[in-house]
Parts: C-alpha cells; sequence; structure tokens
C-alpha cells in the first residue's frame, strides 16, 4: 500500500504517556522546552532541531514543519506525555529508511526534568507497537553514540540487538572521539 494511503493514527497511548504529533500552537511550549534541554541534549543530539530555535516564532515554525512531514509520511515526531500531569517528557522520531521493506528508524531524547524515570523505555515500547501495527514495518533501527549509555539501555530494555560498533566515527565539541552503536529489531522479535 502507498505510504499515503495508510491510515495512521496521530496518537497514541501507554500506561502513563500519550503520544501524539505536533500540530499547530504547539511552539510556545516547545520554545520553552527547547531553552531547558539545549545544554542537556549538546553532547549527543548537537544537530536536533532543538538547538536551533531562537525564539516562539522559530519553535512555531518547526512544531508546523514536523506536522507536516508527518502529513507527507516523510518522518514522524512524536511529542511525549505523561497523562497524570500532561507535561512534555520525551521525543520519539521515526524515519523511514525503506517504505518498500518496510524498515524505519527511531530515535529519541528525554526533557532532563524527567531523565532516569523510565518515560522513554515506556515511549520506546508504545513506539515499536505503533511502527509494526500501523507503518506495517518488517524492521527498526536505532544508532547510539557508544558514550551515551543510558541511551544504549533503553535501546537493550526494549528488545533491540546490538548489530554493529563502529568505533570513533564521530569527533565531540570537546574535541574527543566517539562511536555509533547499532542496534535492529525484526518482527519476529518483538
Amino acid at each position: 500500500m502507498h505510504k499515503l494511503l495508510l491510515d495512521i493514527p496521530t496518537q497514541f497511548e501507554t500506561e502513563r504517556l500519550m503520544l501524539r504529533c505536533y500540530a499547530a500552537g504547539d511552539g510556545k511550549w516547545y520554545y520553552d522546552m527547547s531553552l531547558r534541554n539545549k545544554d542537556h541534549l549538546r553532547q549527543f543530539e548537537s544537530m536536533n532541531a532543538v538547538m536551533k530555535i531562537q525564539s516562539e516564532e522559530a519553535a512555531e515554525i518547526v512544531v508546523r514543519d514536523f506536522a507536516n512531514a508527518w502529513t507527507a509520511r516523510d518522518c514522524f515526531f512524536l511529542g511525549v506525555f505523561e497523562k497524570k500531569t500532561a507535561q512534555f517528557v520525551a521525543q520519539i522520531f521515526i524515519g523511514p529508511i525503506n517504505w518498500d521493506l518496510p524498515e524505519f528508524e527511531i530515535g529519541y531524547f528525554v526533557d532532563k526534568d524527567v531523565e532516569g524515570r523510565g518515560f522513554v523505555s515506556e515511549a520506546v515500547r508504545g513506539t515499536i507497537r505503533f511502527i509494526f501495527e500501523h507503518l506495517n514495518a518488517e524492521r527498526i533501527r536505532l544508532e547510539c553514540d557508544d558514550t551515551n549509555l543510558r541511551s544504549c539501555k533503553v535501546a537493550e530494555r526494549c528488545g533491540f540487538v546490538e548489530e554493529g560498533h563502529i568505533r570513533q566515527n564521530k569527533k565531540n565539541a570537546d574535541g574527543t572521539l566517539s562511536g555509533t552503536k547499532l542496534y535492529g529489531l525484526i518482527r519476529s522479535e518483538s
């Protein structure tokens, strides 16, 4: 089936979380979140859209771009919110690698104020179900900086299998080198 004909829900829930695509009007809180998380994201997410946001208007443009990309099926950004408080806790990225297989990649970051509470692991597990059920994936891939031990642990807790390790393929802002761990999950393993 063509990607534009897929009936893909724009939100879903897990036990503690509500995950949804971004929408017009999300720019104000997204800007506030970006200010709060830039230092937190600098080491492992230096290319994240959050890092370039300089104003509420710029944040509004980013979330509208995310919404447009969802509609076009180019990629899928999900805001993750705690159901009890409606507080933003994480962001999940789903990127199509190959619509013919289909294969997707997944990425994530946690809000610095809620790190260590298991929200990302719960959101990733829910997103895995979403990808296999609604995007009909056969395979999901995930990449982590090899020094980002928390991110690697999330991948492993969620059932991803380490498939490779590219050593010292990145130079960090502080001049140190790090590598990339490659993980995969196939439909029959989920």
